[in-house]
């Protein structure tokens, strides 16, 4: 039992598949109507890794200390930005952002080492009041409103559009 196709059908087809191939091979030169939003893209790249370990000095997946993750998320999303090692220097650079006006993506500072007001943690602003960071307890999500946090804040940076 075979199928008919009459030759009108069979060319309209054809011509469909045609122009079907023809626009897939264009749209990649053609313009987007949207654009990325860094800030998110960071913040969804970011946690991918929750619950990786922490690990001093650490600045890949198997193990990150809090400096080494913001750089290799930054790095690793979209925004492909290479930032520098230490959460001092991340601190450095950027343009200073009020905690009221906080985005997804932001860098946000601490001063958990011995040294009061010293910057010495970095961790990537996730919305809604909280952060995602590599603490000594691993990659988490933590509330900025957590006394612990609260008390040690320093600033915070935008460092992607």
């Amino acid at each position: 039992m075979g199928v008919t196709i009459k030759k009108s059908n069979l060319l309209a087809v054809i011509l469909a598949v045609f122009i079907f191939a023809a626009t897939m091979l264009l749209v990649p030169f053609s313009k987007a109507s949207a654009s990325i939003n860094y800030g998110e893209e960071v913040t969804a790249v970011a946690q991918l890794y929750n619950g990786a370990k922490f690990k001093y000095g650490g600045t890949t997946p198997k193990g990150f200390d809090a400096s080494g993750f913001t750089k290799f998320v930054y790095k690793d999303a979209a925004t492909e930005m290479v930032i520098p090692r230490t959460s001092a220097d991340q601190y450095k650079i950027g343009k200073p952002v009020k905690l009221k006006e906080l985005q997804q993506g932001d860098l946000v500072f601490y001063a958990t080492g011995e040294k009061k007001g010293k910057v010495s943690f970095v961790s990537i602003y996730i919305g809604d009041g909280k952060f995602i960071g590599a603490t000594s307890k691993g990659v988490k999500v933590v509330k900025m409103s957590d006394k612990y946090w609260k008390a040690r804040f320093i600033g915070a940076k935008r460092i992607v559009k």
